[in-house]
């Protein structure tokens, strides 16, 4: 028995999929303790955009370390706050006209979600919050409250008022725009849909399965908000930080929220970071109101400002995330035109994209062959049906281009187990 088996809680999800031990890994490729090599199409579900162990990253937090700099400093100010403020705001907020202020919140995205609805329901003095169909915004209780998941809803235990459901871009087909039955529930004193604080929403919908919203959705989502005096919360935790080929995920759509929450990828390094982005004149906090005794990550200050340099002073980097995601939508196109029989469509934007195949059974074979041939590769969405690509956005053409042969071989071996299944029934 390893002493994983022997100490290590049966919650673990991830190492079920992938049963080796990894012990080190640079850019797009992980490595076990064997010297297997594998391809990361997973990347720390959306946590290492810019890959494993990036060098200059990793020599600032060295060279910041062995200056014996601030590790720990609870909401103090620090010289490497400092430096990350300044370039978040030289960098990111002032070039897209934002005046947002940062609470850094403890140091997980629900950590930001939370702070965000608890703002939202101070501001406006009302409980009620909408949420989407297949929303994931964290497993805390009141992000908890507002993910549509049943796996993990069921966890709780409790009930979980305060959150009203509504159907996502597409729910109820391609034809059909949502936002105009949110705009008339909130305008009917009788729909029985109690005036919310806010509308929290995910641009591309991460773990319910990479449905990604239409541009003029978003717009007439954010009108609709408008016109009702609620307030928009954008969850930008996995679609952000680049992942759809700006730095916002909300950005080709024009709308300006009141609230984005961000963590995963910010530190660039894969170190625990999140903050809640406040539209300055909705900054109703009173000191020390909402805290953590980890909020504000030195080392993550450090690891984010390095990449936000690195990565974000020009559109370069930008513009090759687009082409490295239209690689790989031809790649997915192409595995669809081989198995269109098994697969239902493809979803997502950017590097944010997955293949929907008939069953979660599927799915899960799928990445079972994938990872004996060297590709590390999740699913998402209600029923796991979704082969989810969370490649970073610096991976090699030609590690993306092997990884998506691999894929494919995994699609040709896992349908092949199941055609004997088929022709029985």
């Amino acid at each position: 028995m390893s002493i994983f088996d022997k100490r290590e809680s049966q919650v673990q999800s991830y190492a079920r999929s992938f049963p080796v031990t990894f012990d080190k890994a640079q850019g797009a490729i992980l490595s076990d303790e064997d010297g297997n090599e594998y391809i990361d199409f997973l990347a720390g579900a959306g946590s290492l955009n810019y890959g494993h162990n990036d060098p200059d990253m990793r020599d600032a937090l060295v060279d910041y370390i062995g200056s014996g700099g601030i590790t720990h400093g609870l909401d103090m100010h620090t010289r490497a706050k400092e430096k990350f403020l300044t370039a978040f705001e030289d960098i990111v907020l002032e070039p897209r006209g934002m005046d947002y202020v940062l609470q850094f919140t403890g140091p997980t995205g629900a950590n930001a979600v939370e702070a965000a609805l608890k703002l939202a329901r101070k501001i406006t003095g009302r409980s009620n919050v909408i949420s989407f169909t297949n929303g994931f915004h964290g497993v805390t209780m009141g992000a908890l409250a507002t993910t549509g998941n049943e796996h993990h809803r069921g966890a709780a235990g409790v009930d979980m008022p305060g959150v009203t459901r509504m159907p996502y871009d597409g729910y109820l087909g391609a034809d059909i725009d949502s936002t105009e039955y949110l705009d008339r529930v909130l305008g009917d004193p009788s729909s029985g849909v109690d005036q919310p604080a806010a509308v929290i929403v995910e641009c591309v919908q991460g773990e319910g399965g990479l449905t990604a919203a239409r541009m003029d959705w978003l717009k007439n989502l954010e009108t609709v908000c408008r016109k009702h005096n609620v307030l928009l919360i954008v969850d930008d935790i996995q679609a952000g930080c680049g992942r759809t080929g700006t730095f916002f995920s909300f950005e080709p759509a024009g709308i300006k929220p009141d609230i984005v929450t961000l963590s995963k990828s910010l530190s660039g390094f894969g170190l625990p970071f999140a903050v809640t982005l406040i539209d300055r004149d909705l900054d109703a906090w009173e000191p020390g109101e909402h805290n953590g005794t980890f909020r504000g990550n030195n080392h993550a200050f450090i690891t984010a400002t390095a990449a936000l340099e690195k990565f974000w002073k020009d559109d370069a980097f930008a513009k090759s995330v687009r082409e490295k995601g239209e690689l790989l939508t031809n790649g997915f196109k192409a595995i669809q035109a081989e198995y269109d029989e098994h697969v239902v469509e493809l979803r997502g934007r950017g590097m944010m994209q997955g293949i929907v195949v008939t069953s979660g059974d599927l799915a899960g074979r799928i990445v079972a062959e994938a990872f004996k041939r060297g590709l590390v590769i999740e699913t998402s969405g209600a029923h796991d049906e979704v082969v989810k690509c969370l490649a970073s956005l610096t991976i090699t053409e030609d590690e993306l281009k092997r990884g998506l042969e691999l894929l494919t071989e995994a699609f040709g071996a896992a349908t092949a187990a199941e055609a004997p299944k088929v022709a029985a029934e």
